[in-house]
Order: structure tokens, then sequence, then C-alpha cells
């Protein structure tokens, strides 16, 4: 296997791109998962994929855009998305979790009207709905580089403001922390992160390995800091083992390590029964 990743640019593409976007989905999805936000990651998903079928129709009928990256589109659609979710959150104070449906049927319905304009699904639209191997290019992974270096520096320069946020937000505030501001910018990143990850795990499957990691490292962690670790571990694994079953088996990546992340689960799940019942 690693002669083969050696001899093709397309492997080293893909594998690279998996092990990076394995460190940075569950690392957001672990603030995701605690601020009980979990399907903030479909709703931003569904809003990419109405721009990857954008971007695809803008390739199809203007020439003058054949130059046009669909990643490119699905991330611009997906930082609006996720700008329109927090002020619609603000708007529902009270109910702030419908903000969640009404962004994810929007989403939903322009995809729609993109992918029915482009004469329907095709091969390219298949490959950033469940991922592909075979699909992710040079400059993909740079700007997956970019997003990850992005991601992490803002992790790390708000880590305390992010954590009081994330499990208290009303002393966040009467500590002065500027909570609409880095609700802000969290939001972005994640929209950024769920764009970047869909050529290797798809848009329709992006948010389990934002989530599903951190479901199992849960199980185990016994602080936040430690959920963290887990979950990018758990992140990691999930995307190799996902990888090399379908450059082996010939399937969609996306699928794959959705799988192997559910297997994760279990084994976890299982293991700490075991051990309660030892």
């Amino acid at each position: 296997m690693i002669e083969v990743i050696r001899q093709y640019e397309f492997l080293q593409n893909a594998f690279l791109t998996g092990m990076i976007i394995g460190i940075i989905a569950p690392l957001l999805g672990a603030f995701i998962v605690v601020r009980r936000l979990s399907l903030i990651a479909d709703a931003l998903s569904h809003v990419t994929l109405a721009g990857i079928a954008a971007g695809l129709y803008f390739n199809q009928t203007f020439a003058f855009l054949s130059w046009l990256n669909p990643l490119y589109s699905g991330m611009v659609f997906s930082v609006v998305g996720s700008l329109f979710l927090e002020r619609l959150r603000t708007v529902y104070k009270h109910y702030q979790e419908l903000a969640i449906p009404i962004i994810l049927s929007g989403g939903i319905g322009i995809g729609a009207i993109f992918i029915s304009l482009a004469d329907g699904f095709n091969t390219d639209l298949f490959s950033y709905l469940f991922g592909s191997v075979s699909a992710v290019s040079r400059n993909d992974l740079w700007a997956i580089c970019l997003i990850s270096i992005i991601v992490l520096v803002v992790i790390f320069l708000l880590y305390k403001e992010l954590f009081l946020l994330s499990f208290d937000e009303e002393h966040a505030k009467a500590s002065g922390i500027p909570a609409k501001s880095i609700h802000f910018i969290f939001i972005i990143l994640v929209a950024l992160v769920i764009a970047a990850s869909m050529r290797i795990v798809g848009i329709l499957l992006v948010s389990a390995l934002m989530t599903l990691p951190v479901a199992a490292a849960m199980r185990m962690a016994k602080g936040f800091k430690q959920t963290i670790v887990y979950s990018v571990l758990f992140g990691e694994v999930a995307v190799i083992i996902g990888l090399v079953s379908a450059f082996y088996l010939d399937l969609a990546p996306g699928g794959t390590i959705v799988v192997s992340s559910i297997l994760i689960l279990l084994l976890v799940i299982s293991a700490k029964k075991f051990i309660k019942v030892g």
C-alpha cells in the first residue's frame, strides 16, 4: 500500500487530505457536540451541496466560468449559510434550534433546483456527495492545508473563550467575552471544514466524522481535553481504515470512513460495558 501511495499523486493527495480532515473535523466536532448543536453540521453540509451543484451548473452553462472549482463555490455557500444560521439563532432567541431546519431545508431546496438545472446527478456530483479517492487534486490539498492552519490557530488562540461558551454561555458573557463575535468565527470555521471535507468524506456524510469520533471519545474521556484527544485519535483511525478499505474494495471513501467510525463507537461502548461487568 505504501509503495502504491508513493507511485500515484492522487493517492498521496487523498491520504494527506484524509489525515488532515481526521484532525480538524473531530476537533471542531468536540465543541459542537458539547454545545448540543450536532445537527448544525448536517444543515451546513446541505447548504454546501447547493453550492457544489451551483458550481457544477455554472461550469456547464457559462464558458467564462469553466475555471470555477465547485469546492470554492461550496465554501462560499457554506460560509454564507453559517452567517444566516447565526443570524436566525439571534432572531429566535428562545427557539434557537429552529434555525437549523430552516437552513437545512433551504440548502436542500436550492441544491435540488441547481441539480435539476444541471440535468440531474452526474459522476462529479456523486463524488462530492459520498467522497472519492481519485477526485482530490493538489489544489484541493493546499486549500485544505490552509483551512486546517486557520482552524488550529483560532482554536489555540480562542480555546478558553470557546470552552467557556460551550459549557456556560451566560457566565462567559458576564465575564466580558465577546460571545457574538466568537460564535461567528466558530461557525465560519465549521462551514469551511465541512466544505473542505467533502472531497474525501462526501457532503452527506461529513457530519458523521465531526460527531461519531466525539461520541466514542465521550465514553472514555475524563475531561474535555481528553475528549478532544480521543476524538482526533478515533477520527484518524477511522479515516485510515476507511481510505484503505475504499482503495482495495473500490468503494466510496465517505461510506467506509463513516462505517469505520460506527464500528469504533460500538467497540468503545462494548469495551466500556465489559470493563464495568468485569
